[in-house]
């Protein structure tokens, strides 16, 4: 197996890490106090070819390997865990259930745009009393016609607020359980009935609004279905399987900047006549976390070398976001300990890289979701 990276996959990797560092990083901590949507860095991104990474030129996306996609949203994600939601939302959840389950009309209507960042998209799929338990959910859409009619709300959509298309799962057989889902496309402008209830205030993902959403008698026409009715179970399980993998990729990101940020203090620090980072016990922290981050990385790119090559790789997804997503928050966590006092103040960043990283063991398939996964994998 071949782990260096081609030069296509180098350039893109300096790349996203320079805008990191220069345009990211010195407004990752006013993202972090507004809370507000970044739009300006999106259409940054949306210049760079950011935000349709993985997809054809032909649909307006970059035209990049998986490999490139998950290497580009890390280091977004190292300069902001909340910018991080907001593409890889849009991206992999959103832009993948187009890609991969509309038709050619829907690809070049809702797709292109999404690529070329002037919509942001958003993928609707849990709800209040549906959230590992798809097939609980309860908004409908009855055909009348040739429209749907949508009923229900959804809950912590990321984008949510702020998107110009949603993909939306609904029950249009409500008798068939996960057999009676379907999904859609829907556009928030022009869809009377859409209404955003508002956005939570989160311990952590600041910058990228997590909406709760109602539909009251909304009605879409039924070219906005993707697929065939009663197919959207299908469609969620694959797109959040592919998913998973871009989440590891915000957990290395974090986790790596995490780790730098510790390395860097414990390099200036000094206690007892030398820098901390001369103290054995600091080293070992030091090395530990790094051996982590290499090792979730190389579950991340195992996993997307599988998708790429058309072959099975749910438990793969599932292994390199589960160990990503708990090594991002362990490494955080020995960031705010290298740091000591001020790792626990906001005069540093390193308590915020512990809130974002706790996100990644809950959305796209809790922690304790991916080991029922795996272990279904490995029996069956």
């Amino acid at each position: 197996m071949d782990f260096s990276l081609s030069a296509e996959q180098k350039q893109i990797r300096d790349m996203v890490a320079e805008f990191a560092d220069e345009e990211i990083k010195p407004r990752a901590d006013e993202i972090d106090e507004t809370d507000e949507f970044p739009q300006d860095l999106v259409d940054e991104m949306a210049d760079l070819g950011l935000m349709g990474m993985p997809f054809p030129e032909e649909y307006g996306g970059a035209g990049l390997d998986y490999h490139s996609y998950a290497i580009g949203l890390e280091e977004i994600s190292r300069g902001s865990g909340g910018l991080g939601t907001v593409v890889a939302a849009h991206t992999s959840l959103a832009g993948n259930m187009l890609y991969e389950f509309g038709d050619e009309d829907q690809k070049q209507e809702y797709l292109t745009p999404l690529n070329r960042g002037e919509d942001v998209g958003a993928f609707a799929l849990s709800e209040a009393g549906a959230g590992s338990d798809v097939p609980a959910m309860d908004t409908t859409a009855e055909r009348d016609g040739d429209e749907y009619v949508v009923n229900g709300g959804k809950l912590w959509i990321s984008n949510g607020s702020v998107a110009d298309t949603v993909t939306l799962f609904a029950k249009t057989d409500p008798e068939a359980g996960s057999k009676g889902i379907s999904s859609f496309v829907v556009r928030p402008e022009e869809d009377d009935g859409f209404h955003v209830e508002g956005t939570e205030d989160k311990l952590g993902d600041k910058g990228c609004p997590t909406a709760e959403l109602r539909f009251d008698d909304m009605r879409i026409p039924e070219d906005r279905l993707l697929g065939e009715e009663g197919r959207g179970f299908v469609h969620a399980l694959k797109t959040l399987n592919g998913g998973r993998i871009t989440i590891a990729a915000r957990s290395i990101g974090l986790a790596r900047a995490a780790l730098e940020d510790a390395l860097e203090y414990s390099q200036d620090r000094e206690q007892f006549d030398q820098p901390i980072s001369e103290f054995q016990t600091i080293q070992h922290k030091l090395a530990d976390m790094d051996t982590k981050v290499q090792a979730a990385k190389m579950l991340m790119h195992r996993a997307a070398d599988r998708k790429m090559r058309g072959e099975d790789y749910i438990k793969q997804a599932a292994q390199a976001k589960l160990y990503a997503s708990e090594v991002s928050r362990e490494v955080a966590n020995e960031g705010i300990q290298i740091h000591g006092g001020y790792g626990y103040t906001k005069d540093f960043p390193a308590e915020r890289y512990y809130r974002d990283a706790k996100l990644n063991e809950i959305y796209e398939g809790t922690s304790e979701v991916l080991r029922n996964t795996i272990a279904n994998e490995l029996l069956e």
